[in-house]
């Protein structure tokens, strides 16, 4: 396990994402599941009394210690009734107090979150009145080439009429929950997971249909921080290039605790799942699961099994301004409800690992505001009540 240092854009910090996936070694599904069902649930609900509101910062100066080792044992912490972070300023000195160090979003560059503070590197949740329609289903914070190791989100203020649910799952739980034989076979075959879509007329001859395919690979694919094959219609609709992650094994053990959980994205990706729900992204970004050694969809009846365990673990949480919720995002998935009227929660990407042994040999600059901002105008632009074509 190590780590890569990257530069922030504005140059005041360093920024730091975990490598995202621990030794190949072989995995007993049996046993994971076994091991897996001993861990106690996320989240931790830490509730602030009166007498902990009145110590302000120095309630989080004093704790930091149990507070990281709860996070690791957890996956997950409910910050609930605390008045410090109920405004930009008290979030940065609850950061402080903790020691956390903030780091780039995974996505910077994807358009879906922009700064709410760049000083601090901390983002808008997908808050967009595009998207207040889109359910966002559990999910890590990439699980590929490289992701944040920590995640703090924030409510500044809940939905004005109504909606809008942070969700929060257990890894482990979902391992121990989901059906041994699907498991399995998703173990053995991993998946591929395509997370754009680009549709070219499939009339085109064959060598502009390459030019485009080696064009977009150069020019989009580096942006982001994973690894992408671009693919012509591996998802059966003639003329559609898909940029798809390389195979990934649906199982990881954690980087600090050696813990096997569930970790992936089959949940919010898979168009089985995400046509049966609000959906509100456009085509462009409609996402699809493969078992890697075929790249065929999963099935319905495995894509039904996903939702089943994954959901009967959820919890769904009525944030109010001030609450954070702490986030192992090597153990516990998050995702968002849909919501009306006008929602501003924000999140903090972070570590707080030390141990210089972890952190890789990698140092490169990071360029991608100005496609961040672009995006986000370009997403700004959309209706407020647009629908994705289903189809």
């Amino acid at each position: 396990m190590q780590y890569a240092q990257q530069t922030h854009t504005n140059g005041k910090h360093s920024t730091f994402y975990l490598y995202g996936r621990t030794p190949k070694r072989r995995i007993d599904v049996v046993k994971a599941q076994r091991e897996a069902k001993k861990m106690p649930h996320c989240p931790l609900e830490l509730k602030a009394s009166p007498a902990m509101n009145a110590q302000g910062i120095d309630y989080f100066s004093k704790n930091k210690k149990k507070i990281r080792a709860d996070l690791l044992k957890y996956g997950a912490i409910w910050l609930r009734g605390f008045d410090l972070m109920q405004d930009v300023n008290g979030f940065r000195d609850m950061h402080e107090a903790l020691g956390l160090d903030p780091c780039l979003d995974p996505l910077h560059s994807s358009g879906l979150r922009k700064f709410a503070s760049e000083r601090d590197a901390l983002y808008e949740e997908v808050n967009k009145p595009s998207l207040r329609g889109h359910y966002i289903g559990l999910h890590c914070e990439s699980t590929a080439k490289r992701t944040a190791a920590y995640a703090a989100f924030v409510c500044f203020q809940r939905a004005t009429e109504g909606g809008g649910r942070f969700i929060v799952a257990d890894g482990a739980a979902i391992l121990a929950e989901m059906d041994t034989k699907v498991l399995q076979k998703l173990y053995d075959r991993k998946i591929r997971i395509s997370v754009s879509n680009l549709d070219i007329p499939p009339a085109l001859p064959g060598f502009i249909k390459e030019g485009i395919k080696g064009a977009v690979d150069k020019a989009v694919a580096p942006k982001f921080d994973m690894d992408l094959e671009m693919i012509y219609e591996s998802d059966g609709k003639p003329g559609r290039l898909q940029a798809v992650e390389t195979a990934e094994s649906p199982i990881n053990r954690h980087p600090v605790t050696g813990l096997p959980v569930w970790f992936n994205n089959a949940h919010n990706h898979a168009r089985k799942l995400r046509d049966r729900r609000p959906c509100g992204v456009p085509e462009v970004g409609m996402t699809e699961v493969f078992y890697a050694d075929t790249m065929e969809p999963l099935s319905l009846e495995d894509c039904a099994e996903i939702k089943r365990a994954s959901e009967k673990h959820i919890t769904a949480l009525p944030m109010e301004p001030g609450d954070v919720l702490l986030v192992d995002n090597y153990r516990a998935l998050h995702g968002r409800d849909v919501f009306n009227g006008d929602r501003f929660h924000a999140v903090s990407w972070f570590t707080w690992d030390d141990n210089e042994e972890w952190r890789g040999e990698e140092r490169r600059i990071l360029e991608k505001n100005g496609l961040n901002k672009a995006i986000n105008s370009m997403m700004d632009w959309l209706p407020k009540d647009f629908e994705s074509n289903q189809s």
